[in-house]
């Protein structure tokens, strides 16, 4: 069976053995399109949990953790594209890269996927279902949390990856300018702004700062970007060039939706002397907030945005994650990433894909047990760190295939160890929060 029937597109020439091609395959392609695999990242990335820290963020210490922001975006510029090159050079996925390694990244990405996919399905619903609850009161929250899963698993389910990708361009354009919108009506203070970019830690800025720098964007994610690349077609060396042109977009586009965030809490919220919840309860306390200020549209309006935005990544989530986990049960069964199995569409992505939608509304009516959101929190508090230690010896041994002339240089290394070092910090600060909060609850 032929890559086009699983991906919905006619597959590019996949690179020789080794990574290496002919000096004429390794140009740029003379058209392209703007839209590309760095929008459905940067779609995915930011969910409710992402605007509310940095709404929270805002309102507690204005413009003062703008600089982790901007760190932020230049780690994960640094791991997608580390990500991203591995499997354009070699034309390995990350999951072979991660078999190549030994079997212990299998034997923890596995049980993570599983755990992590049925925790977030819940979690997906109840973000999506928040805003619709809040425009029409008269539904309850349970219909809309189910309605919107479907509609997702539908979406995906039916629909190839081109046509995955203009819906999430259509949710990014009402997420993007609903809310760089609100953030301009809000006037921010361009001179205190500036002073953001001074890297000063405030005193109780701890968490606040981790959370920007290295939560904010996405998690497990970022490593869906390689996959979404093949389905788009630019798996070759020749798309190096377009690839880092996409993804340091994409960023630059989270960048300035989180600054965004960050102007609303500062202008808008610590002005009107409101503290927002925690949990994605904290954006309907925004709502309030812009309806005493701006009136009942532009209060409305937000709860648009805020639904492209938790819609959005949901969408990514199903269509991504699924194609991580064919990946993987592919490989760990032996049949490898070129097998049909291990296709968009395929069996195992479809699998999971119903595993993401239809298991975790039991969620929804019984709580998450205790178990569940602890080994979530462990697993999913570590994967950042995993990503960012295995892609060192990835791109840069030569046993692991990838060409001389793209290993990383001393800059790239030197970057991916700082990511490395400040997601175990992250990881370990978010486990400990975890499992107090568990134990309080």
């Amino acid at each position: 069976m032929s890559n086009e029937s699983h991906s919905g597109r006619t597959p590019a020439t996949p690179p020789p053995a080794g990574g290496f091609a002919p000096a004429s395959e390794l140009e740029p392609p003379k058209k392209w399109k703007v839209v590309g695999p760095g929008l459905v990242v940067a779609a995915t990335g930011v969910g409710a949990a992402d605007m509310v820290a940095t709404l929270a963020a805002g309102s507690r210490y204005g413009y003062g953790l703008l600089w982790a922001v901007v760190v932020g975006v230049i780690l994960k510029i640094v791991l997608v594209e580390g990500t991203a090159r591995y499997s354009i050079t070699t034309g390995n996925t990350i999951l072979e890269g991660w078999r190549k390694l030994g079997r212990w990244p299998l034997w923890y990405f596995g049980p993570y996927i599983v755990i992590w996919g049925f925790v977030y399905g819940a979690s997906a619903m109840s973000s999506t279902a928040l805003p619709l609850a809040a425009l029409f009161p008269a539904v309850p929250l349970w219909v809309f949390a189910i309605g919107t899963a479907l509609l997702g698993f539908g979406l995906v389910w039916m629909n190839r990856y081109s046509v995955f990708e203009k819906i999430t361009a259509i949710l990014v354009g009402i997420m993007f300018f609903t809310i760089v919108g609100l953030a301009v009506i809000a006037t921010p203070n361009i001179p205190e702004m500036f002073t953001g970019f001074v890297p000063l830690l405030p005193e109780g800025g701890m968490l606040y700062t981790l959370a920007l720098a290295g939560g904010v964007g996405g998690t497990i994610t970022l490593a869906a970007y390689g996959y979404w690349l093949r389905e788009k077609g630019w798996y070759q060396p020749k798309f190096m060039r377009v690839m880092r042109l996409d993804n340091t977009m994409a960023y630059v586009m989270t960048g300035i939706f989180v600054l965004a965030m960050m102007i609303v809490g500062a202008e808008v919220v610590r002005a009107a002397g409101v503290a927002v919840s925690s949990g994605d309860q904290g954006l309907l306390d925004l709502t309030n907030v812009l309806e005493v200020e701006y009136g009942v549209v532009i209060s409305k309006v937000f709860l648009i945005g805020f639904f492209a935005a938790a819609f959005s990544s949901m969408l990514g989530v199903w269509n991504g994650v699924s194609l991580m986990f064919a990946d993987f049960w592919a490989n760990f069964r032996g049949k490898g990433s070129d097998h049909p199995d291990a296709k968009a569409h395929g069996k195992y992505f479809r699998f999971y894909l119903v595993w993401l939608t239809f298991p975790p509304m039991l969620l929804l009516m019984l709580g998450k047990p205790i178990g569940l959101v602890l080994a979530y929190g462990v697993m999913g508090s570590l994967f950042m760190p995993f990503l960012a230690i295995t892609l060192l010896p990835l791109l840069n041994g030569t046993r692991w295939g990838i060409p001389a002339e793209w290993r990383n240089r001393w800059y790239t290394n030197t970057a991916l160890v700082i990511t490395a070092v400040l997601f175990v910090w992250l990881g370990l600060y978010e486990l400990v929060s975890r499992v107090s909060e568990v134990f309080a609850g």
